[in-house]
Order: C-alpha cells, then structure tokens, then sequence
C-alpha cells in the first residue's frame, strides 16, 4: 500500500531564526526580508549562546533576539523546553536553524515539526555531521556542496528540500572550500525559505516538492 502524498504545507511570513556564530546566512536573510516579494520576515533570533556577531546583527536590523544558554539548564530536556518557550513567543510560522550548533529535541519538534529547515556544507546524505566540509576533503570527493533540509529527530538526516553543488579545487583546504560553500549556501537558502513562506511544500515519504 502507497502512503499518499501529504496535503501542500502552508508556512507565511513570520520567521524566527536560530544562532550560534557570525551570523553570514542570518545576514543574507536579513538582507531580503525587507523586500515585500520575499514572502518572510525574521521576526525574532534566538541563540545558544551570548555575545556572539549574530546577535549583533539582529539588534542593528531591529529584530527582537534571546539567548538560550544549554549550561544555565540542569539537563537537555530542560533547555530544549526553554527553546521552545523562546521560540514560540515569536508566533513563527517558519523556523531556520543558520549555523545553530545544537541538536533540537522531541519538545521543540512536537511544537515545531515541518516547519524547520536547516542547512549543511555538504551533499546529504554524504558527510553529515558537524565536520562535512572536512569530511568530504578527506574523502577525496571532487564535488561536494550545501544542502538545505527539513529537521528531524536524526543528525542531518532530515528530508532534503533542495541542493546546490560546489567544485573541489586542486589545492583546495577546509577553510578555502567552506567559504565557497557558504557564498552559495547563502543563496540557496534565501531562495527556499521564500519560496516555503510564499507557496509551501508537499512531503511524499522523503521528496520534498516546493510548492503546493
């Protein structure tokens, strides 16, 4: 027996991004929101730790921002629970993990779920995990990539929305390939979260049709 497809998922423009660094794809959303075709609007920035670039560029653009800190929670639960709690005061309709270090977990997905997208340096399901760019360095591929995918419960193992490749040059190291990856990651990025907000997507087992 086939499992039909699910019916179209409808985002709107309300979106709350997640943080752990400089910021580069916060930015790059950030650049776009304020474009009325665009179709979303960063609405909120939370992060998992304090002091960092990306929440400096909230506040210069006006966006409300809060910090979850996983060492203030007495277990991963709890600070799982907070996040959601610092998420939902948001009212997203649409959330993006841009370089968030932290594995969501099954309360921020019971609230959540289908309406997360995140993105990796690298072709999934080849290289998951925090060290793709390197992994794939090491591997001897001679093109890898960025990924934009829907979050699950696994490690980057999510349905893939969509995939941009990047050449891997002679004399290529980590640092030289994940700036090109991330140039074109940024791009990509933009381009799916405004067509998810605008028109949506349909799941059918792992394919992802943007669109309804």
């Amino acid at each position: 027996m086939t499992t039909p497809p699910t019916p179209p998922t409808r985002s709107g423009g309300r979106l709350v991004v997640l943080v752990s660094g400089t910021g580069s794809n916060l930015a790059a959303l950030l650049a776009a929101h304020d474009d009325p075709a665009f179709g979303a609007r960063v609405v909120g920035v939370v992060s998992d730790r304090p002091g960092i670039r990306a929440l400096e560029l909230a506040r210069e653009a006006g966006v409300p921002t809060a910090v979850v800190s996983l060492q203030d929670f007495p277990d991963r639960t709890a600070w799982d629970e907070a996040l959601t709690a610092a998420v939902a005061v948001f009212s997203p309709d649409l959330v993006v993990a841009a370089g968030f270090m932290k594995l969501v977990g099954a309360p921020f997905l019971a609230r959540f779920g289908g309406r997360v997208l995140n993105t990796h340096p690298a072709l999934l399901p080849s290289f998951p995990g925090a060290h793709g760019v390197r992994d794939a360095l090491a591997y001897g591929v001679k093109v890898t990539g960025c990924s934009v995918i829907l979050v699950d419960a696994g490690v980057d193992d999510g349905p893939i929305v969509a995939q941009v490749t990047v050449a891997v040059e002679d004399g290529d190291d980590e640092a030289t390939l994940h700036e090109r990856i991330k140039l074109v990651e940024r791009g990509l990025l933009v381009d799916v979260v405004g067509r998810v907000a605008r028109d949506g997507y349909t799941l059918d087992g792992r394919k992802v049709r943007l669109g309804g």
